[in-house]
């Protein structure tokens, strides 16, 4: 128990006191709810945070299952190249035995152009980095964009091709996308990779539509709208800092460029 003395002065000037015996309870109800509305703040947190990890995590899946499928589908077609190379060959044989030199050079002709959509037009040294960079460049340059690669690759990085193909794939698709209220003449995307003392140096670079961008916190905020914006940035990051790597995005008027820094392994 303690007692609590208060003080009053009338109209008169008389000062009265009153002392009054309260209890420990009744002393710390205020602390009592304080602390009851940081739990509250505290629970509604970890919820968010939770729904939040769920939601990247969901978003990752779904990106490793876009660039797996963007790869196999490559190698798919490469195997059923392969696959029809008995066949060829005995067409081939068939029309030199008729000596028809015009169905061989026409057949060979159909064969290179084949060969051509098959063939990566990237040669990074690194095969699934060269699929995953060569089906963007071709989704990049059906919707009009001007896209040049120059990527080598030569060295064995501490993070798993995997996390390179996402930081890639995750590249290009901004890249893309931030190209789309461009005119055609005026959309852009440069891609160089190559090695920087002991590190491999990645840069991207694209036009926009949009304005130099100011920094929020230290970051830039994607443009993106629905329930995935933002989590292609998070990722990279993620991925760049598990690695001991480093990542640098610059912002200007028509432009914007994502620059890495890799360690090998």
């Amino acid at each position: 128990m303690h007692n609590v003395r208060t003080y009053r002065i009338d109209s008169t000037g008389h000062e009265t006191i009153r002392t009054a015996r309260t209890t420990p309870f009744e002393d710390n109800d205020g602390h009592r709810k304080q602390k009851g509305a940081s739990r509250i703040m505290f629970d509604l947190f970890h919820r968010k945070r939770k729904a939040a990890d769920r939601a990247l995590a969901a978003y990752q899946r779904e990106l490793i299952d876009t660039h797996y499928r963007e790869v196999d589908t490559m190698y798919t077609k490469m195997r059923m190249w392969r696959h029809d190379y008995r066949n060829h060959i005995q067409t081939l044989k068939a029309l030199a035995a008729n000596d028809d030199l015009a169905g061989i050079r026409d057949y060979l002709d159909k064969l290179d152009h084949e060969l051509i959509v098959l063939d990566s037009p990237i040669k990074s040294g690194n095969a699934m980095a060269d699929a995953i960079l060569s089906s963007k460049m071709a989704l990049a340059e059906s919707r009009g964009i001007n896209v040049h690669v120059d990527a080598h690759i030569p060295i064995k990085l501490r993070m798993s091709e995997l996390d390179l193909c996402c930081i890639l794939g995750n590249l290009f698709d901004n890249a893309i996308e931030a190209n789309a209220g461009l005119p055609p003449s005026e959309r852009m995307i440069r891609v160089y990779m190559d090695m920087k003392g002991s590190q491999l140096y990645v840069s991207f670079t694209n036009a926009t539509a949009a304005g130099k961008q100011r920094k929020e916190h230290g970051r830039f905020h994607t443009t993106k709208r629905g329930k995935d914006h933002g989590f292609g940035l998070l990722h990279i990051d993620e991925i760049v800092e598990a690695a001991g790597g480093y990542l640098s995005r610059n912002s200007e008027d028509g432009a914007f460029t994502t620059e890495l820094l890799l360690p090998q392994e």
